[in-house]
């Protein structure tokens, strides 16, 4: 294996690791409201265009890190259409307060008493 190759492995490698944590932290948690929908669909509509280039490319790490960029992708976006309704309403029925500081997730029955 060449160095280039090898430094593309590499890095491709790094850079899939490092998208790890946001997507079990947004499986986990099921919060997104601090991503931008338009920021989610633009990432997804450039990771389509750009795979015309990318696909045209010899195969090599390059198909690898566009793929885990655009699974990701797709999987951020999905995730946010799916929760951003479920983000609001909880379970019991009652409706979370959307704010900063210790009121995030309280729902709004308890605040009072907290």
């Amino acid at each position: 294996m060449n160095l280039p190759v090898l430094a593309g492995t590499l890095s491709t490698v790094l850079f899939a690791l490092g998208m790890l944590p946001m997507l079990v932290k947004a499986a986990r948690t099921r919060d997104l409201a601090s991503y931008s929908p338009g920021n989610l669909v633009l990432s997804n509509v450039a990771n389509a265009v750009h795979s015309v280039y990318v696909f045209n490319l010899p195969a090599g790490p390059i198909w690898a890190l566009h793929m885990a960029y655009v699974l990701a992708s797709a999987l951020m976006l999905a995730w946010w259409l799916r929760y951003r309704q479920t983000a609001s309403t909880r379970s019991d029925g009652g409706t979370a307060v959307h704010g900063e500081g210790s009121a995030v997730g309280i729902h709004i029955s308890e605040k009072g008493e907290l």
